[in-house]
């Protein structure tokens, strides 16, 4: 089976996109397909492996496609764009899963478009094979993404800081690629009834089911804010860094989008930043939570026309809403940590423990901190030690969470704490060996990755002495 189109975002919401083709690759050649999501979108692999060259390089069209850029606003590093939109990618249509989900395919990298900004509109092999390993860790760890169906190598040679480099074209799979920033766009227009087509859209596609607020515009922030909550929660328990939270890069769906500077945590530091770019460490680890009330509070603005048509009254709306993101973030944090630390049921205490053993984990590994963990809850605190430059306030932290613990904890543990993760020299690894035209190394690491809980020695241990400090790059 190949794919089945059916675009509703062209046919639906005029004026929020600009139809055109990708670039035509001169010498494309697969060098990833993902046969496992393959399968899960009801593709045949086969099919995709003797088409996919040309389908996802912008060489060839699939039958049914129908290629747009999307346009959308943002606030980059919290300053506002009115115009962003898709400046090196296309939506080739959405495609319908036999279950009857639908999924957009759009190509990345795929050439210019007028959103480009004097950009060159390409993408490199190496940022498009990282979107490709992190976004199948964070699937096989549970967290909802945006995924990586195939990356192309299109035959040109791509200029950027380090060099001439091979020109590659991502395929991703997404939920959708509504944003923030694409109700942000209509919002600065003033384009008040396309802003109401696409919260309607919006509502029907991805929270049929939601509870009815007094106005759809409600319904949608509180929906919205809700999966948000839980997807950054996710992110910090995995100690992960999205790298550049602007509001073009927060999808609706709940989805993380956008793996360009992003990494893992190796040795805990509340500060840690990896982007080049990230000077202030606005999106540091220990920011992201503020920066998703921030974002939604960016959403909420947008969306003030449609809650009241009286200012005063959609502002204290408005902030009524965003009031209780940080009580529901709360308790969705709560949630994974309890989870993380094997807790039986619920404490008022809780969440001073939890700030204590983050308080005490300073230095020591993140993935490996909350692995170990498990064995300690069994009563064996040996391989936990080296962990840490200083064990004593682990040692004063250890009773109060022991007994706070599950009568199966240990095993309960090992099935949410990952014993492998996308350890930065490992993916650096990787990518210059795929670079290089050794693909080798990226298939076996993206093969432990989607085993996360399946303990390999050589994709658990820490960076080596000397490797950072790790910085990463948006790819553009």
């Amino acid at each position: 089976m190949t794919f089945r189109f059916d675009n509703t975002w062209a046919r639906d919401l005029p004026g929020t996109f600009l139809r055109l083709a990708p670039d035509a690759a001169p010498a494309p050649e697969l060098v990833f397909l993902n046969r496992p999501l393959a399968a899960d979108l009801g593709l045949d692999a086969d099919d995709l492996a003797a088409q996919g060259a040309g389908w996802f390089s912008g060489a060839a069209l699939p039958p049914g496609a129908d290629p747009v850029a999307l346009a959308y606003a943002g606030h980059q590093f919290g300053g506002f764009s009115p115009v962003l939109g898709d400046g090196r990618a296309h939506l080739l249509g959405e495609h319908l899963a036999p279950d009857g989900r639908r999924y957009d395919l759009q190509l990345k990298g795929s050439g210019k478009t007028p959103f480009s900004r004097g950009g060159d509109g390409k993408a490199v092999l190496g940022p498009m094979l990282r979107e490709a390993l992190v976004s199948e860790a964070m699937a096989a760890l549970g967290v909802p993404t945006t995924r990586a169906l195939a990356v192309a190598t299109t035959g040109e040679g791509i200029w950027r800081d380090s060099g001439r480099q091979p020109g590659a074209v991502l395929a991703r799979i997404a939920a959708s690629h509504i944003r923030v920033g694409s109700f942000q766009f209509l919002s600065a227009r003033g384009e008040t009834d396309k802003l109401q087509a696409l919260t309607a859209y919006t509502l029907a596609r991805h929270y049929p089911d939601a509870p009815a607020a007094e106005t759809p515009a409600l319904t949608l922030f509180d929906a919205a804010a809700a999966r948000q909550c839980r997807l950054i929660a996710q992110w910090m328990g995995l100690g992960f860094l999205h790298g550049v939270m602007n509001t073009d890069n927060m999808a609706l769906s709940g989805e993380t989008i956008d793996y360009g500077p992003c990494a893992f945590l190796d040795a805990f530091d509340p500060d840690t930043v990896f982007s080049s770019i990230d000077r202030q460490g606005r999106y540091s680890w220990a920011n992201q939570p503020r920066i998703l009330l921030w974002n939604l509070a960016r959403l909420a603005e947008a969306l003030l026309p449609l809650i009241d048509p009286n200012g005063d009254t959609a502002v204290a709306a408005a902030n009524d809403r965003l009031d209780r993101v940080a009580a529901l973030y709360r308790s969705d944090w709560l949630a994974v940590m309890r989870a993380k630390l094997g807790l039986a049921g619920e404490d008022a205490a809780d969440g001073a423990l939890i700030d204590d053993l983050l308080a005490a984990m300073q230095g020591a590994d993140w993935t490996l901190t909350f692995r170990r963990l498990a064995g300690a809850a069994a009563g064996d605190t040996a391989a936990l030690r080296p962990l840490f430059p200083d064990f004593t306030l682990m040692q004063g932290w250890l009773p109060r969470w022991q007994a706070r613990l599950a009568p199966d904890a240990a095993a309960r543990m090992l099935t949410v704490n990952p014993a492998v993760i996308p350890r930065n020299h490992r993916v650096e690894e990787a990518l210059t060996a795929a670079t290089g035209g050794d693909m080798a190394p990226f298939d076996a690491l993206i093969q432990a990755l989607r085993e996360p809980f399946v303990e390999r020695e050589a994709y658990m241990l820490p960076p080596p002495s000397g490797f950072g400090p790790y910085v990463t790059f948006c790819g553009t």
